[in-house]
């Protein structure tokens, strides 16, 4: 394997074209160097809460197109005392900006301490994306001036297997008094809290029953900690709550072993109902299919009632099993809402096509063929066409692009990502952008591509509904020093595109909630074990998130999962993404179809990633100008792999 070489000469070059870039980006809006000294200075005045210092520095700012900041940040410091027509003033001048939702947000919370409902109930309205605390706030306000019918509003939030922000609780409580929330509502949520492992939630909800009709607390413990032990000490539950805890202790044990479940639930069930019979031994087949146990779609029969979710992971197991009769009954048994997901018409028209209804098939393949994504393309080739890019690319306008640059949020966006802070410039993009129509949202596409600013690009020129400009979608920057190295290492260059592209969007500084860092997104364990692989000295992690650094340890070991799991792309995909281990764990006893391979990933990320990272190399090959290979081919056929992965980083 080469080994990485030093930064190249053509990278400085872009470094230093990047830099004159945001030079030419100041110049535009004549915001200096030291009016951003200024910015950076106010914005650590009002991280320190130093009013002082932001106001000297902020008075620098007026004129500029940061001044909202300025404005923003003087009146979140003090907001309690600013004073109504300041804010509406602001919130005037600045009406639909990002700012403007921020400071109506934070003035409405300061409105419900001081119990203005009135001033409260006048602003709500005006938010564009309400959260659940100020809906909740805005009942409680509405109530405060005698509005009755108010709490009702929020019994559909109770419904939830996730904690509810604390203006819920007063809604709730008055609910529950009132019987509008009634024991059988609290069983209802508890169940499914207790299905999503939340102890504490659900310790919190049982306080919810009237006195001794909930769960005792000691026993509710018990089962979560020792659920065998449980059930062997409490073997015939008559209350509704024993029955609840015994049926918390038998899904406790379905999740790591669901035929030790059955075994348990066996000698229980005759003191439960039907309900309460299908209920569980739904939730173990379930748990059976996720981990591909080859009896999950015997263990379906037989159950009535199966939830989306659950039906979804028994058309799983028959798309594992090539049983197209129970995909297609599973599939008809699915909510509308889920039946029309592009995975399940996909499967459908297959199913149906598996039976000789050719014409039922392609009813549903020919509108979805229209979709540029995973399940599109495979339903164009079903009809008989490979996937290619979109003949009438629209490219944008210089006009175009200078009415977008000079839109007030992308302004702000731009001088933001020059100064480095890349989490409040992407806040202002994403905002600014909302209402932008096909044009609009091509032109800020290949502004961002020009700024370097990949990522806003690719996301932006996805957004398009009509007009497509698959160049943007699509971009393969570092082009130079990638070819090189994915021809030294004999990688599918288009490949390895679409993976980075759903990796970091080319974001060289990217880096992930687990520690994953730049384009490729490495792993620290990971980087060390490839550096010392390659005999690297003085390797430290800052490293990784040098361009040709970053993409001669991932190719590198991108190289090293493809050929342990022996050359099938679509394992070294979800090997890049979960694991090697993981990975080839998922593969069944006889050869599938990687489509059916992808789908029945158990996590919902790397399915998800899988899909996007084969979809995104079909696209990267047209790209490229490479002969198309059909996304099915692509895919293969997932065959057991031989070897060990005990050396896995």
């Amino acid at each position: 394997m080469p080994e990485p070489r030093t930064l190249s000469i053509k990278f400085w070059k872009a470094a230093a074209f990047f830099g004159l870039v945001l030079l030419v980006s100041y110049a535009r809006t004549g915001f200096s160097s030291e009016l951003a000294d200024d910015f950076m200075a106010a914005r650590e005045a009002y991280v320190d809460g130093d009013a002082a210092r932001l106001d000297a520095h902020a008075d620098k700012l007026q004129g500029s197109p940061l001044q909202p900041y300025a404005e923003y940040w003087k009146l979140s410091m003090n907001l309690a005392d600013a004073g109504d027509a300041r804010i509406e003033a602001f919130l005037a001048r600045y009406d639909g900006s990002l700012l403007a939702e921020r400071l109506r947000k934070a003035w409405l919370k300061s409105l419900v301490k001081s119990e203005n409902w009135k001033t409260f109930t006048a602003q709500y309205p005006a938010v564009i994306n309400p959260d659940p605390e100020l809906y909740c706030d805005w009942l409680q306000a509405r109530e405060g001036l005698g509005d009755r019918d108010a709490a009702k509003e929020a019994r559909p939030l109770w419904f939830s297997s996730k904690g509810q922000p604390q203006s819920c609780g007063p809604l709730f409580r008055e609910l529950i008094a009132s019987k509008q929330i009634s024991s059988k509502d609290i069983w209802a949520r508890l169940r499914m809290v207790l299905e999503s492992g939340d102890l504490t939630l659900a310790r919190l909800i049982n306080g919810e029953f009237p006195k001794g009709e909930g769960m005792r607390d000691e026993a509710l413990v018990s089962a979560y900690e020792n659920p065998y032990r449980y059930l062997r000490r409490n073997d015939a539950p008559r209350s509704r709550a024993q029955k609840e805890i015994a049926i918390f202790a038998v899904m406790r044990i379905s999740m790591a072993d669901p035929e030790q479940a059955r075994t348990y639930w066996s000698g229980l069930s005759d003191h439960f109902d039907h309900a309460d019979r299908d209920y569980v031994l739904g939730k173990i087949a379930f748990r059976a299919a996720r981990k591909h146990m080859p009896q999950a779609l015997q263990w379906f029969e037989g159950v009535d009632n199966l939830d989306d979710e659950e039906l979804a992971w028994k058309v799983r197991a028959a798309l594992r099993e090539q049983n197209w009769l129970e995909v297609l009954s599973g599939i008809d048994a699915m909510s509308a809402p889920a039946r029309e997901s592009e995975a399940w018409r996909y499967w459908k028209a297959r199913a149906l096509k598996s039976k000789g209804d050719i014409g039922g098939s392609n009813a549903i393949l020919a509108p979805l063929s229209r979709e540029h994504d995973f399940y599109g393309q495979l339903a164009l080739e079903e009809m008989g066409t490979v996937a290619t890019l979109p003949p009438d690319a629209y490219k944008a306008s210089e006009a175009e692009i200078t009415s977008v640059e000079n839109t007030p949020g992308i302004e702000r966006a731009l001088l933001l990502y020059s100064m480095g802070l890349r989490v409040d410039a992407t806040s202002e993009w994403i905002w600014a952008i909302k209402g932008f129509d096909d044009r609009q949202l091509l032109a800020a596409a290949e502004l961002a591509r020009r700024q370097g600013l990949y990522d806003r690009a690719i996301n932006t020129a996805e957004k398009t509904t009509q007009l497509n400009d698959f160049g943007l979608r699509f971009l393969a920057p570092y082009r130079d020093v990638m070819h090189e190295q994915t021809q030294q290492l004999g990688l599918d260059e288009a490949w390895v595109y679409g993976l980075i592209r759903q990796e970091s969007r080319f974001v060289t500084v990217a880096r992930s909630g687990v520690g994953a860092s730049g384009l490729m997104q490495l792993m620290p364990t990971t980087a060390k074990w490839v550096a010392s692989k390659l005999g690297l000295r003085d390797f430290r992690h800052s490293l990784v998130n040098q361009v040709e650094t970053n993409i001669s340890l991932g190719t590198y070991y991108l190289k090293h999962v493809l050929t342990v799991l022996d050359n099938q792309p679509v394992l070294a995909s979800a090997a890049y993404n979960a694991g090697p281990v993981r990975a080839r764990r998922w593969i069944g006893p006889s050869p599938m179809e990687g489509a059916v391979y992808i789908e029945s990933i158990p996590f919902d990320e790397t399915r998800d990633y899988v899909k996007k990272v084969m979809s995104n190399t079909e696209y990267y090959a047209s790209v490229f100008g490479e002969a198309t290979l059909p996304l099915r081919q692509r895919l293969g056929i997932i065959s057991s792999v031989g070897g060990s992965l005990k050396n896995e980083p």
